[in-house]
């Protein structure tokens, strides 16, 4: 018997393909299990980037500008959750879901919220699939889990107060082709359409009959299509709001005036802008304001107490944005003048560049201002321009956008908000492009 196995146990020595078949067959294991673990995981990779794309499409597409989260937040007054948002994405991740087999969805969370003027998204799920070969080692399931996040910015509610130079001096001739058409037809060689009162020859008329068009009458249409650009713009219904002011309409009633009162019907501060008209007068050394008809002075504070606080941007506390129109150049009483051109019943007269203080109350209470200078015009043919005007419409080499009247109206304009439009270029055009830059600030600044 002792023989025998002894035997037996020298030829499995000496048999050397079994003791290889053995040993390979031991290392399999460790490498089976390798490999199906690999097997696994990759499946399970691919699921969860699936499921992972499809919360990426429910986050971004839950709260995208033509969804109804991004509609309703516009109407709320308040921060907090939007369940139509919720509801969305859940429809969302399903639908991007739905011919994908293999895997047990354990939950998806998504959640959209308002906070402030932004709104987020956020779609978190868990997932678990069953493994073919990790159980071998006891593991029969792989847990997967992913988040997307989306946000966005809400476009903003802005209220603008639309400030319009209709003094006399917007009486001039709008372009150097109307300049010279008016020039040509006048005997004292003038470039103004002056409105006055007491004379029904009246260049104002005249200009109307000669086909002249003034910087009044191209203000006029301009403000008529801004309210077209603002309706194209907004996003929200209410969006924008808009009042429009001017100096008066007549010498005998000067001062801040209200042509339209702040609203968010665009058509009907449309319909009201057809009545900017230029201010009339009631002949040289006029009975009420002895030719002082640019009261910078009385206007901005004036307008200063209208504009109520600024807010953060929503429906209920919209900003505030000053959108001024004019040539930049006061006409008023104004005892500390630097160069009075002359007293006249007591009240001493002077002609300046605006003053850029006035300007700095209202940007001290977070009120943003627009300016758009029309560029005052040379009228060379002009005494009274060349005499009272000139002098600070010059550069240091002449005309000049660094003219002091250009420099002292972008001091008043908040950072960002200048806007110059030359005697060739259209106004319509400068106001629509100067609206689309204020509402970039807005929402940069918000």
């Amino acid at each position: 018997m002792q023989v025998a196995l002894r035997t037996l146990i020298r030829r499995f020595v000496r048999d050397s393909g079994g003791n290889i078949a053995v040993i390979f067959a031991i290392a399999c294991v460790p490498l089976i299990t390798a490999v199906g673990c690999t097997i696994d995981y990759s499946r399970a990779t691919q699921a969860r980037a699936k499921l992972q794309a499809a919360a990426d499409a429910a986050s971004v597409g839950s709260i995208a500008k033509a969804s109804p989260a991004f509609a309703a937040a516009g109407s709320m007054s308040s921060d907090g959750s939007i369940a139509v948002g919720v509801t969305d994405a859940q429809n969302i991740f399903d639908a991007n879901r739905y011919n994908l087999t293999g895997y047990t969805l354990t939950s998806v969370t998504p959640t959209v919220v308002k906070s402030g003027s932004t709104v987020t998204s956020t779609v978190t799920f868990t997932a678990s699939i069953n493994t073919m070969f990790l159980g071998l080692i006891g593991k029969t399931a792989l847990t997967m889990t992913g988040t997307s996040t989306s946000t966005v910015n809400m476009p903003l509610y802005v209220d603008f107060y639309l400030l319009l130079d209709n003094s006399p001096s917007m009486g001039v001739a709008a372009t150097p082709t109307d300049v010279s058409t008016m020039v040509n037809n006048t005997s004292d060689k003038c470039a103004f359409a002056c409105h006055d009162y007491n004379d029904p020859n009246n260049y104002y008329n005249l200009a109307k009959t000669l086909g002249v068009k003034t910087r009044i009458d191209v203000l006029r249409s301009a403000t008529q299509s801004l309210m077209d650009t603002a309706n194209a713009t907004e996003t929200y219904s209410n969006q924008f709001r808009m009042a429009i002011y001017d100096f008066g309409a007549s010498s005998a009633t000067i001062g801040l005036r209200a042509l339209f009162s702040l609203s968010a019907s665009l058509s009907s501060a449309k319909t009201a802008a057809g009545s900017i008209d230029l201010m009339g007068v009631y002949g040289n050394n006029d009975a009420y304001t002895k030719d002082m008809d640019s009261p910078f002075s009385t206007v901005l504070p004036a307008l200063n107490t209208i504009v109520t606080t600024p807010g953060a941007g929503t429906s209920s506390a919209p900003l505030k944005y000053v959108f001024f129109v004019s040539d930049g150049v006061a006409d008023e009483n104004n005892s500390g003048c630097l160069k009075p051109i002359k007293n006249v019943s007591s009240m001493s007269r002077c002609q300046s560049p605006i003053d850029p203080t006035l300007c700095t109350t209202l940007k001290n209470r977070g009120i943003k201002i627009a300016v758009l200078y029309t560029t005052y015009l040379q009228l060379p043919t002009n005494s009274w321009y060349m005499s009272w005007i000139d002098p600070f419409n010059q550069g240091p080499f002449g005309p000049s956008p660094n003219s002091e009247i250009a420099q002292n109206m972008q001091t008043c304009a908040s950072p960002g908000l200048y806007f110059e439009v030359s005697p060739t270029q259209g106004i319509s055009d400068a106001m629509n492009a100067l609206f689309k830059r204020a509402v970039a600030d807005a929402r940069i600044s918000g």
